[in-house]
């Protein structure tokens, strides 16, 4: 099917700022307002992340060059291209890479981006799905592929996923449990305990056992490792318990970015504590990354973590996930 033609004008959600004020809202750009790139795609889908809400808001200095079109994700349809790996009317994906930050991300009808940042559309995703996943999902595939290069594997002690009703958390505890993975989902809120139930989940821990300040540099081995969306105290905790040569992949900073550990869970135990970046992440591990998203989570599992809002509602959902009051992924129907 042929691509559309390019629109002159399109409609954004875009944040400003000058003498002092700021400014976001809902406007009208012509398509010369579009950064540089190599390709220009109408966008169907974006999707809501807790850096998002932070740039949406202002509450947090993610926005770094004013004006700004946020969206950290995007999905949708190449009306234009000036490099050979696409031609128009493909299906493309493009998360991180400073997109929403920098350039212009998915809140608006248009984008234009690098060729090198798109992926196209995996197979057997749809751009809904593949925003329903967004950078959160796949932070969490990423996080899910360094535990086992770390060796952790199925079949000895559970794996701890923090902040597991959150959107990267979620997602997590699904691709853990596809993997034959014993779960244990940490959160704050137990009126989710079904829904992570639902997701795979075999044990709850509540997260104030974890958010305690520790007494004791090592504690207990309980897991061969985990997946950390928080930081803070709750990661420390997390460390303390990991069990001998376990590891921990660590992505997220809601709870702190300080890390009130010592090292003897790194020299006595040998625990490794892995770092996953999904902005910069090269092409290989984005590959793989998506590989798995799209091969393990069925569409009845994403559509089980989804709730679908219009752009115009992103403002309000923005306040809720800081809230967190937010269960699973929210997906922007930029265009549907």
């Amino acid at each position: 099917m042929p691509a559309p033609s390019l629109p002159q004008r399109f409609r954004a959600f875009v944040v400003r700022e000058g003498d002092g004020a700021r400014s976001a809202g809902f406007e009208e750009l012509p398509a010369s307002a579009l950064p540089e790139g190599e390709l220009t795609v109408a966008v169907r889908y974006s999707s809501l992340n807790y850096k998002d809400a932070l740039a949406v808001t202002g509450k947090g200095k993610v926005i770094r060059k004013f004006p700004m079109v946020p969206g950290i994700d995007l999905a949708g349809t190449v009306l234009e291209s000036r490099d050979a790996s696409f031609q128009p009317g493909d299906e493309v994906l493009v998360t991180g890479w400073g997109i929403g930050e920098a350039t212009f991300g998915g809140y608006a009808g248009l984008a234009r981006v690098r060729a090198a940042w798109a992926l196209p559309l995996p197979r057997g995703l749809t751009a809904r799905r593949a925003m329903a996943v967004g950078t959160a999902g796949f932070t969490a595939a990423l996080c899910v592929d360094a535990l086992e290069d770390a060796g952790v594997r199925p079949g000895g002690r559970p794996v701890i996923v923090t902040g597991a009703a959150g959107g990267v958390g979620s997602v997590a505890v699904a691709l853990l449990a596809r993997a034959g993975y014993e779960v244990a989902a940490s959160t704050g809120r137990p009126s989710e305990r079904a829904f992570l139930e639902s997701l795979g989940a075999t044990r709850i821990v509540p997260r104030e056992e974890l958010a305690r300040p520790g007494t004791r540099p090592l504690e207990s081995e309980t897991w061969a490792g985990g997946v950390d969306a928080v930081g803070g105290a709750v990661l420390a905790s997390v460390l303390r318990q990991t069990a001998y040569r376990g590891a921990v992949a660590a992505c997220g900073l809601a709870g702190g970015t300080d890390l009130p550990v010592t090292v003897l869970p790194f020299v006595l135990r040998g625990v490794r504590l892995q770092g996953v970046d999904s902005v910069m992440a090269p092409a290989a591990p984005r590959a793989r990354a998506w590989g798995r998203i799209a091969r393990d989570l069925t569409a009845d599992r994403i559509d089980a973590l989804t709730t679908e809002i219009p752009l115009a509602e992103v403002p309000a959902w923005s306040e809720r996930i800081l809230a967190g009051q937010v269960r699973g992924r929210a997906v922007v129907a930029v265009a549907p």
